[in-house]
């Protein structure tokens, strides 16, 4: 996510590395080289000069601190322009009404019906809301078969009316529906075209007006970057859409989209995807996203996410186990499936401040626990309970059962004896004392 900008960015705010104070000299040097990431990032050149002379300003009129040096000042002063360019603060979706009218907008190809698809889960799961999604793409003939495919997959119903090639009518028709239903949330799935044009507008502005919607969000391939930006102002002159939704931020997206589109329409970005699965939609902070660009990391997110699936129930069991030096390897598979619900590992990494950047040349594959998970699998079950049964001859037969090699055995097997044997040093008042020896070394 913004590899390219955080790496330049990072590059042109070490330029006041060594300095003892700001000049001048030094912060026109720095943000030359931050205009320049901008506009390479398909920035608009307009927005990209505005932002630089308002860090300047405010570089110029700052004391610096003792305790401060020169590039940390910068650093915090371009990390709050650009908390300040992407919004500021973070902004919710409007779930009033009854029921709640979500209208989706976009070009065809920018992720709009993946995207109804994962808000629908996301309000579902998050919002413990009864969804109906709304076909109303009647013109391309796999877009109310793909709708069906992703309401299948989260259990949603999906509302469409094979034939009618009215989307007033359906989206008229579906709200009743949702009414009669006791559906709370209706999300319409509108058609997109290649490129804006009259017949497209006129269409979406219809469906607005009839179903007065609580939400209009205009959903963005964040890929197509300046274009991206063109295309949401025309919705907007059209909708006066509520908020933006950038897909695809977990490809190779250059980041013009994000960070110039709430100043052309000012209009906050609401919701960000970050993969391919229904799970993988993020509410946007600006703040958050600002740190990540700058190599910061997002602990808060990496730690709603931990959150979101820990078991209370479950986490007490593992303790009394922990305890009882009971833990097996189903509790340590159990574990990898709660990480694995986090998101992918790409994304994950990026939250930990520093690891981005560390690891930014290291491909980080989805399936990086397969063979851990292949060798624990053809463990059997008193094996696994009981991992010290585990002897060469057993450790052949896994190795075998799994396609991996004794020497990859061996090294879970090493990795699971340093965890379980840090779980307990936790579990005791190890872990009181590693803090105090951790304070005692500062």
């Amino acid at each position: 996510m913004f590899n390219n900008l955080s790496e330049k960015l990072d590059k042109a705010l070490h330029t006041l590395k060594g300095h003892g104070k700001i000049n001048e000299v030094n912060v026109a040097e720095t943000l030359k080289e931050v205009r320049r990431a901008l506009l390479d990032a398909d920035v608009n050149f307009k927005i990209a000069k505005e932002f630089t002379n308002s860090v300047k300003d405010k570089a110029m009129g700052e004391n610096v601190l003792t305790t401060l040096n020169p590039g940390q000042l910068m650093v915090k002063l371009v990390k709050d322009e650009l908390t300040k360019l992407m919004g500021g603060d973070t902004v919710g979706i409007n779930l009033g009404g009854s029921p709640t009218v979500i209208l989706m907008s976009g070009l065809q190809g920018s992720g709009k019906t993946t995207f109804s698809g994962k808000l629908a889960n996301f309000l579902k799961t998050k919002k413990t809301k009864q969804v109906l999604l709304v076909g109303c793409d009647v013109y391309r003939p796999a877009a109310i078969n793909q709708l069906r495919v992703v309401g299948e997959q989260i259990g949603v119903e999906v509302y469409a009316e094979e034939g009618n090639k009215n989307p007033v009518e359906i989206s008229e028709n579906a709200i009743k529906h949702a009414k009669a239903n006791n559906k709370n949330v209706v999300i319409i799935d509108t058609a997109g075209r290649l490129a804006v044009d009259e017949e497209m507008m006129t269409e979406i502005s219809n469906i607005h007006k009839s179903v007065k919607p609580q939400e209009t969000l205009f959903v963005v391939d964040s890929m197509t970057g300046q274009d991206a930006v063109n295309t949401a102002k025309a919705f907007n002159d059209v909708l006066n859409f509520d908020g933006v939704v950038l897909t695809k931020l977990d490809g190779d997206t250059r980041g013009g989209a994000a960070l110039s589109i709430k100043s052309v329409v000012d209009k906050p970005i609401k919701f960000i995807g970050t993969g391919e699965k229904m799970d993988a939609i993020d509410v946007f902070h600006p703040d958050r996203m600002a740190d990540r660009i700058l190599g910061m990391g997002d602990v808060v997110s990496l730690v709603e996410r931990a959150q979101e699936q820990y078991d209370e129930a479950e986490a007490r069991k593992l303790q009394k186990k922990i305890a009882k030096n009971q833990f097996g390897f189903d509790d340590f598979l159990s574990q990898i499936q709660q990480i694995k619900k986090m998101g992918s590992m790409k994304d994950l990494v990026g939250m930990i401040p520093g690891a981005g950047k560390a690891l930014k040349d290291i491909d980080i594959d989805d399936d990086a626990f397969k063979g851990i998970e292949s060798i624990i699998h053809s463990m059997t079950p008193g094996e696994r309970t009981k991992p010290t049964i585990i002897n060469a001859s057993r450790k052949k037969r896994i190795a075998k059962g799994s396609g991996t090699s004794v020497q990859e055995v061996n090294q879970l097997m090493k990795q699971f004896d340093q965890m379980s044997k840090m779980m307990k040093m936790m579990q005791g008042g190890g872990g009181k004392r590693m803090m105090q020896m951790m304070r005692g070394m500062k």
